[in-house]
């Protein structure tokens, strides 16, 4: 399957650089549905640097897989700052990995609120020196291209950590 360039090339470039600083990685995706996972793998010798991913689309699946609280998703939300933070750490606790990516968000077309809008999407990143956070909302885009953005920025976040 061939994959956008922009997203081809950008998945090039994070394995080398994973590679180089000796640093492993697994996902956990809601929204992209292991579009990440997949991008990061169709990279070939990324079996050196990638554990695999998470999707984690239902919240039960977030709870079983990367053990994401109950109660914060009844709090928060599963999109929300709180529960990519728990996803990422859960991620790379289940995966034993060095980095973890994860994102949830509202790709659409429903599933929008005031508070919570289509293109929203929570990034974060954990390492062993911490975990982020990041916001975006990709407003005005349909879901292919909220998906597309949302694989992309992830893919920038991990390159930037393993540069760091």
């Amino acid at each position: 399957m061939k994959l956008p360039d922009d997203i081809a090339s950008l998945a090039e470039e994070t394995i080398a650089a994973l590679k180089a600083a000796g640093i492993t990685v697994a996902t956990a995706e809601s929204c992209t549905g292991g579009l990440i996972a997949g991008a990061l793998t169709s990279v070939s010798g990324s079996s050196d640097v990638v554990y695999g991913g998470f999707v984690t689309y239902a919240n039960e699946a977030k709870i079983a897989m990367i053990g994401v609280p109950f109660g914060m998703l009844r709090q928060f939300g599963a999109v929300s700052k709180e529960v990519a933070m728990a996803m990422a750490d859960g991620a790379m606790a289940a995966a034993g990995t060095h980095l973890a990516v994860a994102v949830t968000g509202i790709a659409g077309p429903n599933g929008g609120t005031p508070d919570k809008p289509v293109g929203l999407v929570h990034f974060s990143v954990a390492t062993e020196d911490g975990t982020t956070h990041l916001k975006k909302v990709f407003a005005g885009m349909n879901r292919d291209e909220v998906r597309h953005a949302t694989v992309v920025q992830a893919l920038k976040l991990v390159l930037k950590s393993a540069k760091a």
